[in-house]
C-alpha cells in the first residue's frame, strides 16, 4: 500500500463508539482549568476595593475557560507525535489523548484552538469597550503569545528548552495581573511582594507535571527541565523551589495578611513538601510518582487559593 492510500490518522473521524460530546469534555481536561482560576480570582481579589463589578468579573472567569481551551486544544495538537509515545501520562501530563486515540482530529482541535484564542482576545476587548480598562487586553494578548512561543514555530521553548519558564510568566504574573487590571484599570497598586511568591509556585508546578512524561519527552527531542538535567536533578529544583515559596510567604509581610494568617497556610504546604520528599524516588508510571505531582499541585495552589479567600473576606 502506498503511503498515499493509508488512512491519515491525525485527521481520523471520531469512533462512532464515542459521543462527540464526551470526546470534546475529554480534550477540555476541565480540571486543568484549576492552574487558570485560583491566580485570575487571585488578582481580582487583591483589586476588589477598585471599581468591583460582576460583569468584570464574569468576564474575567470567561476569559479564563477560553484561555485555558486554547492552551490544552493547541498543545494536543502540537504534542501528538510526543503523546504517541507517551506511556507514563498521568491526569497532569500527556495530553487529553483524544488525538492519539482517533476520538477528535487533528484539524477539530486547531479549529477550536482559534476560535477558543479569538474569544480570549474578545474578552479583553469588550472590558475595555465597556468598562474602560483596556490594559487587560494586551496582557491577553502576551499570554496568547506564551502559548504560541512554547508550542510553535519559530521558538516552541517547550522543546528547545525553557517551556517551564514561560508557563511560570503566564501562570504567576500575567493572569494575576490581568485580574487585577480587569478591576482597576491599572497596576498601581498590585501589591508586587505576591509576585515572586507566585512565580516560584508556578516554576515548580509546571517542572513537577512534567515529570512523568520524560521517557516520551526524551525520546522525542524534547529538552524539558527533566529531560536535561534528569528526573533527580529536577526534582532537587522543584523541592528548592518549595523551600523558597515557603520561606518568602512567612516571613515576607503582604498588606492585608497577618503572619499568623501566612503561617496557618503554611502548614499544609510543609506537609505536602514532606509527602514530596518522602516520594523523592519514584519513576514515571509508578504510583509514586503521581502522589509526588499531586502533592505538588496543591503546594502551588494553596496559596493562591488561600489568599484569594483572604482578600474576598477582608
Amino acid at each position: 500500500m502506498t503511503a498515499s492510500a493509508r488512512p491519515d490518522p491525525e485527521d481520523a473521524l471520531p469512533k462512532p463508539t464515542t459521543p462527540a460530546w464526551r470526546a470534546w469534555l475529554q480534550a477540555a481536561r476541565l480540571p486543568s482549568q484549576m492552574y487558570i482560576f485560583w491566580p485570575l480570582l487571585l488578582g481580582q481579589a487583591l483589586a476588589m476595593g477598585d471599581g468591583f463589578s460582576w460583569e468584570v468579573v464574569l468576564v474575567c472567569h470567561l476569559y479564563g475557560l477560553a484561555s485555558q481551551l486554547y492552551i490544552v486544544f493547541a498543545n494536543d495538537v502540537a504534542d501528538m507525535a510526543t503523546d504517541r509515545r507517551n506511556f507514563t501520562f498521568t491526569p497532569f501530563s500527556g495530553g487529553s489523548r483524544v488525538l492519539v486515540d482517533g476520538l477528535l482530529s487533528r484539524r477539530q482541535l486547531a479549529r477550536a484552538a482559534v476560535l477558543c484564542a479569538v474569544l480570549s482576545a474578545l474578552a479583553g476587548v469588550f472590558l475595555g469597550g465597556r468598562h474602560g480598562t483596556w490594559l487587560p487586553l494586551p496582557l491577553i494578548l502576551f499570554g496568547l503569545a506564551l502559548l504560541w512561543a512554547y508550542s510553535y514555530p519559530p521558538l516552541r521553548l517547550s522543546y528547545r528548552g525553557g517551556g517551564e519558564y514561560l508557563q511560570m510568566v503566564g501562570v504567576g504574573l500575567v493572569l494575576p495581573m490581568i485580574g487585577f487590571s480587569a478591576h482597576a484599570g491599572t497596576l498601581a497598586g498590585l501589591p508586587w511582594a505576591i509576585m515572586p511568591l507566585m512565580l516560584a509556585l508556578s516554576l515548580s508546578c509546571a517542572m513537577a507535571t512534567a515529570l512523568p512524561d520524560e521517557p516520551s519527552d526524551r525520546a522525542d527531542g524534547k529538552r524539558t527541565h527533566a529531560v536535561r538535567f534528569g528526573i533527580a536533578g529536577s526534582r532537587r529544583t522543584i523541592l528548592r523551589l518549595n523551600a523558597l515559596a515557603l520561606v518568602w510567604f512567612v516571613f515576607v509581610p503582604l498588606p492585608g495578611v497577618t503572619l499568623f494568617a501566612r503561617a496557618a497556610l503554611a502548614l499544609p504546604c510543609l506537609i505536602l513538601c514532606l509527602v514530596s520528599l518522602i516520594l523523592a524516588g519514584a519513576r514515571p508510571g509508578e504510583r509514586g510518582m503521581l502522589v509526588f505531582v499531586t502533592a505538588q499541585v496543591a503546594f502551588s495552589l494553596t496559596p493562591m487559593i488561600g489568599l484569594a479567600i483572604l482578600f474576598l473576606a477582608s
